[in-house]
């Protein structure tokens, strides 16, 4: 079964877009060139919210250049999760959803096989996937900037007892923080064993 990994970067004071869902601010921070590439060799699968979608969409000029879609997802599955009806990329293997991520599991899971599943955004996404108990992994980039106010990281409640701390390293001017999530029927004891 693939794990399912939020790998996102957040300002210093928890925020993943500022009140306009603009990630602009993120752009202006160092990080090493060659960091993403072996996290994203391991990924299968992509689910993203539609305001993160919209916004890529957007700010690359994938509609009159779907060409660029691969220099961001590659070729992978990418499932975006919707109330609303949104624009299709073409040539992009782009799977609009409504509904809990419950349901839409079992076909993500297959599209992913034996590699990871990575949650793009936004947090409330990320936060449905910890509340069906699919989340496994957080695996934040903290950049050295702070918003006055915007869209949370994770706007959910998960207590200590269901993270734990595997590394801490530093990417450019970010810090990366990597915590496993156990899920609500594991058991505490086994987390370590995760």
């Amino acid at each position: 079964m693939p794990r399912v990994i939020f790998y996102t970067a957040t300002t210093l004071n928890g925020f993943l877009a500022d009140d306009h869902d603009s990630l602009e601010w993120l752009f202006a921070v160092q990080q090493d060139e060659d960091s993403f590439a072996p996290f994203i060799a391991n990924i299968g699968a992509i689910v993203q919210g539609s305001t993160t979608f919209e916004w890529v969409v957007a700010h690359e000029g994938l509609a009159e250049h779907p060409e660029k879609w691969p220099a961001f997802y590659g070729a992978r599955p990418t499932w975006v999760f919707t109330t609303r009806r949104l624009t299709q990329i073409p040539g992009a293997e782009v799977r609009f959803a409504s509904g809990s991520v419950r349901e839409a599991w079992p076909e993500i899971a297959a599209a992913a096989g034996d590699l990871d599943v990575w949650v793009v955004g936004g947090g409330d996404l990320v936060g449905q996937f910890a509340d069906a108990g699919l989340l496994d992994e957080l695996r934040v980039q903290i950049a050295p900037v702070t918003l006055a106010s915007g869209r949370p990281l994770l706007p959910r409640d998960l207590a200590s007892d269901r993270l734990h701390l595997e590394s801490i390293a530093q990417n450019g001017q970010f810090a990366e923080l990597v915590y496993t999530v156990r899920r609500p029927d594991q058991p505490e004891e086994a987390r370590d064993a995760v």
